[in-house]
């Protein structure tokens, strides 16, 4: 190799390194690096429903010009369910798009408790920094709202489903049979269709109340899904992203048919835009109606779009359910990150973009 080789290879990597950097230092300005030690070979450290209420606590009064923090309502056990808001009129109900981030409808999928936590408290801190204008931009012209643990109370119990007495499937039973109701099945969309087609939706593991997807005596019957219709349908919500773990996929609806929604080319152009970030495997439909086995029934995502027209999304969090490493919890923050950034970006022009679809 001769030495202007070797010297062009130098300047490349120099450039390389500076890129690399200039990328990260953004994010790493907003990290904890007691959350987050990327040497250190101990477990990542999860944060548990009280160390969340705090941490939201002390965010909102340093930073209250720019975050809200509401209860929307309160689990069996009496926890409550904590909403943040982040705007630049954080008190006033604009007329801007809504983005909707939520995590843990499931009490033993951690990762997106962290994901949502990390992002609020990147977004807080870097609101005043200049070489930045892509969070102020966010953040003055949409209304985020994140509910970063939908289920206080199967956290606590690291539980799939929350803790509530089950009185028989259906609830006329006088005595407990059981505890816990799945609240990524108790969402009203659409029931009926376990009954038609009950090979297709495993009927028996969504209808006994032991099962670890029953999905309740009836469509939101749970004070969590509760609360996230109330808020769901007292604000305009054009994108959503619920978190889940794991298996590093993208979903959009429908989840339980293989029938495409009228905003299919919106959801595809969104879904692939969110795997060019995260590279996950996005699922794209095909236009048929066939019911597909073990699709999902009563989940956040196709209620949403159903009843509000949100361009609603689930995203199956990283390769293990629960990572234990800080590295691997810090790279999935990053990413995460910046998935949010693009779908408040985008939640800019995607009602716009939804006219011109269906006007053609």
């Amino acid at each position: 190799m001769n030495i202007i080789t070797h010297l062009k290879l130098k300047q490349l990597l120099l450039i390389c390194v500076c890129l690399v950097l200039f990328f990260l230092a953004p994010f790493s300005s907003a990290l904890n690096t007691n959350q987050f030690n990327l040497v250190s070979s101990d477990q990542y450290d999860y944060h548990t429903y009280q160390e969340l209420t705090d941490e939201l606590h002390s965010l909102q009064a340093n930073h209250s010009d720019i975050m809200s923090l509401t209860s929307i309502g309160k689990t069996y056990e009496g926890r409550d369910i904590w909403m943040v808001k982040l705007s630049d009129n954080v008190d006033q109900e604009e007329n801007e798009p809504g983005v909707l981030f939520m995590a843990a409808h499931h009490g033993n999928e951690w990762p997106g408790i962290e994901i949502c936590l990390f992002f609020i408290q990147y977004m807080v801190e870097q609101y005043h920094n200049v070489t930045l204008p892509e969070i102020r931009d966010v953040i003055d012209n949409t209304q985020i709202f994140l509910i970063p643990m939908v289920n206080p109370d199967g956290v606590t119990a690291d539980t799939r489903k929350n803790c509530v007495p089950n009185h028989g499937p259906f609830g006329y039973s006088s005595s407990v049979t059981s505890y816990g109701v799945n609240l990524n099945r108790n969402y009203a969309d659409p029931w009926f269709l376990a009954y038609l087609f009950p090979v297709q939706y495993y009927l028996p593991l969504i209808l006994y109340d032991s099962s670890f997807n029953y999905r309740g005596p009836y469509p939101f019957s749970e004070n969590e899904t509760k609360a996230v219709k109330n808020f769901a349908e007292a604000h305009d919500i054009s994108i959503s992203l619920s978190y889940h773990s794991y298996g590093e996929l993208i979903i959009y609806p429908w989840m339980y048919t293989t029938k495409q929604t009228p905003d299919e080319s919106l959801f595809r152009s969104v879904g692939e835009n969110i795997s060019s970030i995260n590279h996950y495997y996005l699922l794209v439909k095909e236009d048929r109606l066939i019911p597909l086995y073990g699709g999902t029934l009563g989940s956040s995502e196709d209620w949403l779009y159903r009843e509000k027209g949100t361009i609603a999304f689930t995203i199956e969090v990283g390769a293990q359910q629960r990572p234990t490493s800080p590295k691997v919890m810090y790279n999935l923050c990053i990413t995460q990150t910046t998935v949010q950034l693009y779908l408040c970006q985008r939640a800019q022009t995607i009602e716009s973009e939804k006219k011109a679809l269906h006007s053609l």
